[in-house]
């Protein structure tokens, strides 16, 4: 017979930590709990103040289309103090999204080179300095800028006008009859310069951001500079790219006194971004509000409302995009 064998018994489990139910359930420190509130109550106040613009802005607007003569889109003249008034924002509608598409083609492309340049080619010693003459331009008033376009950009763009026609004169986008340069490609270069620094600062400081592993790992399979940039740098940055160039165009898009200095504002369509004329929604709202009649300010804000509705669902276009590509974004590098 053999030796039973001696069962013992097993030891007894480790006694778990007290879960605490007020820490699962949410903040648990006073601070945590007023933090807490504050951000929630930010976050609604946002919300409110939204929602507050866009009644105020519907019901001043319904104002004034309630007695416009004209089709509110499609009419190509602003006479509110005609009776009954006739007023349309085709030409505004126009001319800001034209302006800012120029202003947008200009200055992305030229931003996220000078980001590229500063973050992977720049000696150490002019990083500093480039940056902070960037960061100059971003301060700059509006104002001043539009003073440079009238008395300095202006007189200057004849021979970029007479070159365009020259050569490119054929297409009609180009065309030009000689006229003052006070047209929209003027006020598309002025506004790709004001916007130029803010897509750059927000580009250089994504391309900060890229992991130094997936730069190293590139270089380290044979990879040259501008591979690593193409294959790692760009594809991480790429949403914060579009998110820059999203600020940049809302401030295109919104941008007043510049517009209104350099432009020749008049209600009709040209053709040729060299043909003086057209004008914008933030242009005309600045112009004509110190004049307008209390219905003649509506039919202003009724604009504003059209241009508040752009900019949202420009910045909706802008999140789609990015939630398109969340697998470039930084929290899932």
């Amino acid at each position: 017979m053999g030796t039973p064998t001696q069962i013992t018994d097993a030891p007894p489990p480790a006694p778990q930590p007290a879960v605490d139910k007020r820490a699962v359930r949410g903040a648990t420190r006073p601070g945590d709990r007023i933090f807490l509130g504050l951000s929630r109550g930010s976050g609604i106040l946002l919300l409110v103040i939204m929602a507050a613009i866009a009644v105020f802005l519907t019901y001043r607007a319904s104002l004034a289309i309630s007695k416009d003569q004209g089709n509110f889109l499609t009419t190509f003249q602003w006479d509110t103090n005609l009776v009954p008034p006739n007023f349309g924002i085709a030409v505004l509608a126009f001319g800001t999204v034209v302006s800012s598409i120029v202003a947008m083609v200009i200055a992305v492309p030229v931003a996220v080179a000078i980001a590229l340049f500063l973050t992977h080619y720049a000696p150490r010693r002019l990083r500093g300095p480039i940056a902070y003459v960037i960061d100059l331009l971003a301060a700059v008033p509006s104002i001043v800028y539009g003073l440079w376009g009238a008395l300095v950009l202006v007189p200057h763009m004849n021979g970029l006008f007479g070159w365009l026609n020259d050569y490119l004169g054929w297409t009609g986008v180009f065309s030009w009859e000689g006229g003052a340069p006070r047209s929209m490609l003027t006020v598309g270069i002025l506004l790709a310069i004001m916007i130029l620094p803010i897509i750059t600062n927000v580009s250089r400081e994504v391309f900060r951001q890229v992991p130094q592993m997936h730069e190293e790992a590139a270089l380290a399979l044979g990879a040259t500079r501008w591979e690593v940039i193409r294959m790692a740098v760009i594809p991480f940055g790429r949403s914060g790219v579009i998110s820059a160039s999203m600020l940049g165009l809302g401030r295109a898009l919104g941008e007043t006194m510049a517009v209104a200095t350099v432009l020749s504002p008049t209600f009709d369509i040209q053709a040729s971004l060299l043909d003086p004329g057209g004008g914008t929604f933030a242009q005309n709202i600045a112009s004509k509000f110190g004049e307008a009649t209390e219905f003649g300010r509506d039919a202003l804000i009724a604009s504003g409302l059209v241009l508040f509705v752009i900019t949202l669902l420009v910045n909706g276009a802008a999140r789609a995009i990015i939630a398109r590509r969340k697998e470039y974004s930084g929290a899932n590098a």
